[in-house]
């Protein structure tokens, strides 16, 4: 099973590809055509040997902001800092993500409250007793799921495969050290020290050395700090995902049909992608 982390993958590659040719003018067409031939990439290379491939999108609603307001608070803002048009591109991603679905031979699979990461982490478990399971993605959240036996991860933007020694270790230290992408503070730290730019309380290597030996129980001295931890275990750690939703999410995937291969070659002339039509077999 390949388990492509829809959003994360596109993106990465597409700001890759822009980033290589300044001069690059973002149309819907020439999206569209980056992205496809990018998942066309990944199927050839890896269809072999992991066997079926399932798109694992975002819904427009998270469960994590739903409990922690602050959750990729600072995204938006992010983005309209930057030159590019995230309007066009986020449209576009869109119109793929149900084109996807129709026409191409994929289980795409979208679920109310949840994130690719979500659908990923349930179908990992899920799977990996019984075939291997590879998750393409460079999001270093996936390491902690390298703990299940058969659960590769490789990185398109690095294009090698990520490793984990220790993937427990890993999300203990990823816990106490929060996540600033995502808008998760340190342990230590309030909810809202991103929002009011506020520095976080800091936490020393020998200090984080100590406590990644040390049951949280242990080195959690008082309520807050007890607080801190559970709060991010439960924002990072992806066996925290609601069970409803773990099973909302093995129902979408039962209940899913791939997209209809007899009308690519339509939709490929429709969208004037010559160059796809050339090699429609790799899909």
């Amino acid at each position: 099973m390949i388990l492509i982390d829809l959003n994360q993958v596109l993106i990465s590659n597409l700001m890759q590809q822009i980033g290589s040719n300044p001069k690059i003018k973002l149309e819907e067409e020439l999206i569209r055509h980056m992205v496809l031939n990018s998942l066309r990439s990944y199927v050839r290379q890896f269809k072999q040997k992991y066997g079926e491939i399932v798109v694992c999108c975002d819904s427009k609603r998270y469960w994590r902001r739903e409990v922690f307001p602050f959750y990729k608070a600072n995204r938006k803002k992010d983005r309209e800092k930057s030159d590019f048009d995230w309007s066009l591109i986020f449209e576009t991603l869109g119109k793929i993500r149900e084109e996807l679905k129709e026409y191409f031979p994929y289980k795409v699979l979208e679920v109310d409250g949840a994130e690719a990461d979500d659908i990923i982490a349930v179908l990992s478990a899920r799977n990996s007793p019984k075939e291997e399971v590879l998750i393409l993605s460079s999001d270093k959240d996936f390491v902690q799921l390298q703990k299940y036996e058969n659960v590769t991860q490789y990185s398109p933007i690095l294009k090698r495969y990520v490793k984990a020694d220790n993937p427990h270790l890993y999300i203990k230290e990823h816990i106490i050290k929060g996540d600033r992408g995502d808008g998760i503070p340190n342990f230590l730290s309030a909810d809202n020290v991103f929002a009011l730019g506020e520095r976080q309380k800091v936490i020393n290597s020998k200090k984080l050395n100590e406590w990644l030996n040390m049951k949280p129980e242990e080195f959690c001295t008082n309520d807050n700090m007890l607080r801190g931890y559970k709060r991010n275990q439960m924002l990072v750690d992806l066996d925290h995902i609601p069970e409803t939703l773990k099973q909302q999410i093995v129902e979408v995937y039962e209940n899913t049909k791939p997209g209809n291969r007899q009308k690519m070659l339509n939709y490929f002339i429709e969208k004037k992608l010559r160059n796809l039509i050339e090699v429609i077999d790799e899909f």
